[in-house]
């Protein structure tokens, strides 16, 4: 498998492909990853990627895989991110 393109990498390919420097590039990336992280609460739609949400997980019981006990898991909210079928359709092939 390839190893997955680091921060960089990414800047320097969307610097080449619009005419920017790197540093103009990266400082796009970090802007956008801001906006994310600001906006997550509300859903955050990269079109043509997909979206960040917040989900509350309810409690429920789980077992330990070492000993075999049960334990109770404690709700929690987490951030998922859903795919759009465009990025899925680009990715695997459209059926």
């Amino acid at each position: 498998m390839a190893k997955a393109l680091s921060k960089s990498q990414v800047a320097a390919a969307v610097a080449d492909k619009n005419g920017l420097t790197k540093k103009q590039a990266s400082e796009i990336l970090d802007s956008i990853a801001e906006l994310a992280y600001k906006n997550a609460k509300n859903t955050f739609t990269l079109p043509g990627l997909g979206k960040l949400v917040l989900v509350n997980r309810k409690a429920r019981k789980g077992r330990n895989p070492a000993t075999g006990a049960e334990i109770d898991i404690p709700a929690k909210r987490v951030v998922k991110f859903r795919v759009a079928k465009a990025a899925k359709d680009a990715i695997l092939g459209a059926k």
